[in-house]
């Protein structure tokens, strides 16, 4: 073989090397449980991130868990609940310790607190749940921590109960179904399909959270809203009903590489549609509203991003 044709050999490998793309860089994204609307936005995130070169893995997980898992090192990005993320970020129950390398990145809709019983069961208000069977979420999740919340100022705590099951969306609208449940607690956005699977098998009542019992349940944590779950949202639903609200958002490890950050919301943010197409609760979301100050340090990424975009 000629020096002149190895030369050439040489030279048309590396052009090789050079041309062929980079590796993805790999992120780590908690999300929700399957059922929810968190899991699926998640994939949608990963397909909008893969065009932008990262690879997203996406993974199962809760409100509190995912500040937990982000806090840790165990996740790069995650889905939050506002009034769980501000707890962390101050350090309070059910943190144990603050989570100083949490960093908000997008706030993206608003979460309904849901409180669903049987319509025979007899219950009209969270106090008459005492010796009742009720279902919630496993621990970590946001939703859970409010039911034991909101049973608080009414004057109940679980102890009270016949019964807690902890249990997935399905796994409870299997209990409430076959009367093993009175009520079911979660935080998702209105209508529920959890909610829409039980009333197609049952006739539900859904429960408010009286004002008086509202402005208790601010003193506990000053982040949470009032938001209407508006009469027809259900079938038979024929009163609009209200409830305890927190806002959706997304956070990132703070020293998570700002470009990563930028990326992700960019891509966020050109595609809203097919994230609206999973949530249409973000159809109204505009990027100044994702800009908004919730209580938790913006990323730089998303800093850098919002200013370019005119939001910040």
């Amino acid at each position: 073989m000629t020096r002149k044709f190895k030369t050439a050999v040489l030279a048309a490998a590396l052009a090789g090397v050079l041309a062929a793309p980079a590796f993805a860089q790999q992120v780590r994204l908690m999300t929700g449980p399957q059922g929810g609307s968190w899991y699926p936005l998640g994939g949608a995130i990963a397909n909008i991130a893969d065009k932008a070169g990262l690879s997203v893995q996406v993974l199962p997980g809760a409100g509190i868990a995912n500040v937990k898992a982000v806090q840790g090192g165990k996740a790069d990005l995650g889905f939050a609940n506002s009034i769980s993320t501000v707890d962390g970020v101050a350090g309070r129950a059910p943190f144990t310790e603050k989570a100083t390398n949490v960093c908000n990145v997008a706030t993206l809709y608003p979460q309904y607190f849901q409180v669903v019983a049987n319509a025979d069961a007899g219950i009209n208000s969270l106090a008459d749940m005492k010796g009742k069977s009720l279902a919630v979420q496993p621990k970590g999740n946001t939703a859970e921590f409010i039911s034991q919340q909101a049973l608080k100022v009414y004057g109940l705590k679980y102890g009270d109960m016949s019964r807690v099951s902890y249990v997935s969306y399905t796994d409870a609208v299997s209990l409430l179904k076959d009367n093993n449940a009175q009520l079911f607690t979660l935080g998702t956005t209105v209508p529920a399909s959890a909610i829409m699977d039980l009333a197609s098998a049952r006739d539900i009542k859904i429960v408010g959270i009286a004002d008086d019992k509202f402005q208790a349940m601010r003193k506990l944590n000053p982040g949470y809203t009032k938001l209407v779950i508006k009469a027809g949202s259900y079938p038979k639903q024929t009163e609009d009903v209200p409830t305890i609200g927190y806002a959706t958002h997304v956070i990132a490890r703070c020293d998570l590489d700002e470009a990563v950050v930028y990326k992700v919301l960019k891509g966020m943010v050109d595609n809203k549609a097919d994230l609206a197409a999973i949530a249409k609760a973000m159809g109204g979301t505009t990027t100044k509203m994702m800009a908004e100050d919730i209580g938790v340090p913006m990323h730089k990424g998303a800093v850098r991003f919002y200013k370019e975009a005119g939001a910040l």
